[in-house]
């Protein structure tokens, strides 16, 4: 189950951002996970919150965007969704989607986090109004 793997990657590299940051509690860490990546969602929750115990991600809501697989012919330029399993020809012309163009992400898209001062904020320095809308954590 490679899923506890990238479950415990998720964990330290929040909690190194988090460090980065001055510390506190993660509320939430949001992954965008391709359809294609090969990641069961179900399976990656529950090696997160084993791999999240003991840790500042205790407890924290894991919160997972799909990305549709899409690929593009070269034959005719039309881009498509190639769903799963993977339909990888062509509707307009019978061709192979030769194009990846995505589905096999796996990245952390945003982490709230309570801070000293137990205010939600995102770990990415985001002023937006609701921090659920970070977008990125710093990469190291």
């Amino acid at each position: 189950m490679h899923e506890l793997s990238i479950a415990t990657a998720v964990v330290t590299q929040v909690e190194e951002a988090v460090r980065a940051q001055g510390g506190g509690r993660v509320v939430s860490v949001r992954l965008r996970i391709g359809e294609l990546a090969g990641v069961v969602p179900e399976a990656l929750r529950f090696s997160f919150g084993l791999a999240s115990e003991g840790t500042v991600l205790a407890g924290a809501r894991l919160d997972i965007d799909t990305v549709p697989g899409r690929a593009r012919c070269t034959g005719c330029g039309r881009e498509s969704d190639v769903g799963m399993p993977p339909l990888l020809w062509c509707d307009g012309c019978a061709r192979p989607l030769e194009e990846l163009l995505s589905g096999r992400e796996l990245e952390i898209a945003g982490v709230v986090l309570h801070g000293p001062s137990d205010a939600p904020h995102a770990v990415n320095g985001d002023d937006r109004d609701t921090p659920e809308e970070a977008t990125h954590v710093p990469s190291r």
